[in-house]
């Protein structure tokens, strides 16, 4: 079975090409079994005037799915952030998706520093997006997440990414100086747009960098994701086989593909 993280879902009138269904068709054609589903962004709804919150049009578009779960996203806007959090879970969602470039919040900023705390206490995971996304970099350089871990030892979370082709080793160091202590593995690696079909592009790490995360991490600190639909079906199977094709051990590819995104969000699909 493989089931994947990172899928950005969205109404179909506010893009056609994200809509469920079209996840769905993309799941079939890569022989992807489950998924995990990201809320919109907040601004995506107001500037369509939508009446509802993404967090509420995630979970009635998803509920009725047996292989798709939802993480919730946070409104910084909101009068109380903890509140934010605690509506996420009482969705039943499994975690959050945090974009701090995108929603333009510092790492270790107040807010965010509420939103941890409080997935701390729920057991929520957070997948960030970690690298580089046309803004001011002080405050989103990846080895600020570093400060997420030490200061809560509790939290699980996943550099989406890894940093990319310019922060991969921030992003490494940070998941190797928080291996001891705390609840383990709690920092994990994204496997999500890093191909090096292109070239180096961006966001390309290459062959020895990902079979370096497996080497100086552990087998069951990396999660596979898609990033639909800004990545296609032809790419995803590119990527699935040059995975597969790596030096790292079955187990490392079978926790990879799945196990350790089940394990992490507690559902035992294994």
């Amino acid at each position: 079975m493989i089931f994947a993280n990172h899928a950005h879902v969205f109404p179909e009138e506010l893009k056609p090409e994200g809509s469920v269904d079209n996840l769905k068709r993309l799941l079939d054609d890569c022989g992807i079994d489950k998924c995990v589903c990201f809320a919109p962004f907040h601004d995506r709804f107001v500037e369509n005037d939508r009446t509802d919150t993404p967090n509420e049009w995630l979970y009635k578009a998803i509920k009725d799915d047996p292989d798709l779960y939802g993480f919730g996203v946070i409104d910084f806007e909101a009068d109380n952030i903890r509140d934010e959090v605690d509506r996420i879970a009482d969705y039943g969602f499994k975690g959050i998706k945090m974009h701090p470039a995108y929603q333009e919040f510092d790492i270790d900023g107040e807010d965010a520093f509420k939103v941890y705390e409080r997935a701390e206490e729920l057991g929520l995971f957070i997948s960030f997006h970690c690298g580089m996304h046309w803004h001011r970099l002080k405050g989103v350089r990846p080895i600020l997440y570093d400060e997420v871990a030490w200061n809560f030892k509790n939290l699980r979370f996943s550099l989406e990414h890894l940093g990319g082709f310019h922060f991969y080793n921030e992003s490494l160091a940070v998941m190797c100086n928080n291996s001891r202590g705390g609840i383990q593995p709690r920092v994990f690696a994204g496997w999500t747009s890093i191909s090096d079909r292109d070239g180096l592009g961006e966001w390309t790490l290459t062959n020895e960098q990902l079979e370096t995360i497996i080497f100086q991490t552990n087998e069951k600190s990396s999660i596979f994701g898609l990033d639909f639909p800004y990545k296609n079906a032809d790419y995803i199977k590119y990527e699935m086989e040059r995975y597969k094709g790596l030096n790292i051990s079955d187990e490392a590819k079978e926790n990879l593909f799945g196990k350790t995104l089940s394990e992490v969000l507690k559902l035992n699909l294994y």
